[in-house]
């Protein structure tokens, strides 16, 4: 939070932020935790989806780090909520984002915006060559090479970026328009529906139900959240939880029944 502070004073009040992909959850109560210690806030945060990833990544890293987008908004939303703090931050919302759909569920589920790269890569040329960090993209999307970067065409491409971005933008208020809505600010969760078994469906609003605002200010806290306090702290987002033993588990909040 310090450098945050730091980067905002040198840049003279310019918005700062940070992107991240949830993986353990103590880590991010912890970063909020720390907001409310120093009174220091990000103007924005990012968050990322597992899902997401450039061609560079490490094939693990794709298929199986990270939480999908759909959770860590909706869980970055409701601990920044919890805390108090999401009258301070805005949300962004980032990971295969392609769609007005992908838009229209990022939002309702607390995003204030979305960010699109894999989209926009394809409009670009992209064809997925994997080859982002070897400096051979043979597209000429992800290179430096002179011989390569030939093969991108400005004139050609930017005209088919920016038709993709209107079209998927003018999608999105079409959705909005169909849910009689006039702002996407009016967006919530019980208006997107999910299939969540063979003969279950349920809004976001009963998948991710919200939590009031300031709920992780004073015990006893929503149980959902009650590990991810007690392991915690606003001094390091180091794990703690090698410290914890099985009691410490069962009575993280002395209020549980």
């Amino acid at each position: 939070m310090h450098f945050v502070k730091k980067l905002r004073d040198l840049s003279d009040g310019k918005p700062v932020g940070f992107k991240l992909c949830i993986g353990r959850k103590s880590e991010f109560f912890a970063i909020c935790k720390a907001m409310i210690a120093t009174n220091i806030y990000p103007d924005f945060i990012t968050i990322d989806g597992g899902e997401g990833g450039t061609g560079a990544a490490p094939q693990e890293f794709s298929n199986s780090v990270g939480m999908p987008l759909r959770d860590g908004v909706a869980f970055v939303y409701d601990v920044l909520l919890g805390f108090d703090l999401k009258k301070h931050i805005k949300i962004i919302a980032s990971g295969k984002v392609s769609t007005g759909f992908d838009i229209v569920k990022n939002i309702a589920l607390g995003a204030d915006m979305c960010s699109a790269a894999r989209g926009m890569m394809f409009a670009l040329g992209c064809i997925q060559a994997l080859e982002c960090n070897s400096n051979t993209c043979p597209t000429g999307v992800a290179t430096q090479d002179p011989s390569l970067m030939k093969g991108l065409v400005v004139e050609d491409k930017k005209v088919r970026v920016k038709n993709f971005h209107n079209q998927t933008v003018a999608s999105a208020v079409e959705l909005l328009g169909a849910a009689g809505l006039k702002e996407f600010s009016q967006l919530t969760r019980a208006y997107i529906n999910r299939r969540v078994s063979a003969n279950v469906i349920q809004n976001y609003r009963e998948t991710y139900p919200y939590v009031p605002a300031g709920a992780l200010l004073k015990t006893p806290y929503p149980s959902r959240f009650e590990l991810g306090m007690a392991l915690s702290t606003p001094d390091s987002f180091l794990p703690t939880d090698y410290m914890v033993t099985e009691v410490d588990y069962q009575n993280a909040n002395p209020y549980h029944e």
